[in-house]
């Protein structure tokens, strides 16, 4: 189920607010610009669907989310757990930064966590299934796949060369909790 908890960046082992709700989620991270909402895909997503057919799937939610925000790229990315990369794949992400243009992804199947640090505060989005994020540019942040990752994501670009993350080089990320499916709280 998704998930959002809210911690002081001081204390990663207390959150202040934590709510499974989708509706308090999207209310919770519209104030720092964070976009939450679930598509529902208008045919049926077979697993190993090819990337076409997965966004022929939610065709009309991509098409207006383009239309809206100029995006000049969208992808599908799959991975799962048997993948041989899934460890350097997980590790380019875990690390604090930012991206010079909005952060979108939808997951089709599966499940992540995105931590986004903003003032004093950490937001800890577990998505799943149906939940579109969007982190808005120059946002820091860090994504957990977990140790055996398992999904896939329409991801949404508007510089040609796609994802392009600036490290910030502080310990962040390696003080809260990583990502393990099924975790509890």
């Amino acid at each position: 189920m998704s998930r959002l908890r809210i911690f002081d960046h001081d204390d990663p082992s207390t959150p202040l607010s934590s709510t499974e709700d989708l509706a308090q989620i999207a209310e919770r991270l519209k104030p720092i610009g964070v976009r939450f909402e679930q598509w529902q895909a208008s045919a049926q997503v077979q697993p190993g669907a090819s990337p076409e057919d997965v966004m022929a799937a939610y065709r009309a939610d991509i098409d207006k989310l383009v239309a809206e925000n100029g995006f000049n790229s969208v992808d599908v990315v799959s991975i799962s757990p048997d993948n041989p990369a899934k460890d350097a794949a997980r590790a380019k992400f875990l690390d604090e930064h930012y991206h010079k243009e909005d952060e979108v992804r939808f997951f089709v199947a599966g499940s992540g966590l995105f931590s986004l640090h903003v003032g004093d505060k950490v937001y800890e989005i577990r998505c799943e299934a149906g939940d579109l994020v969007g982190v808005p540019d120059g946002t820091t942040h860090w994504f957990d796949m977990g140790p055996e990752p398992s999904f896939i994501a329409i991801r949404f670009f508007t510089e040609a060369d796609g994802w392009v993350g600036h490290f910030t080089g502080t310990d962040i990320a390696r003080r809260f909790p990583r990502y393990e499916p099924g975790q509890a709280g």
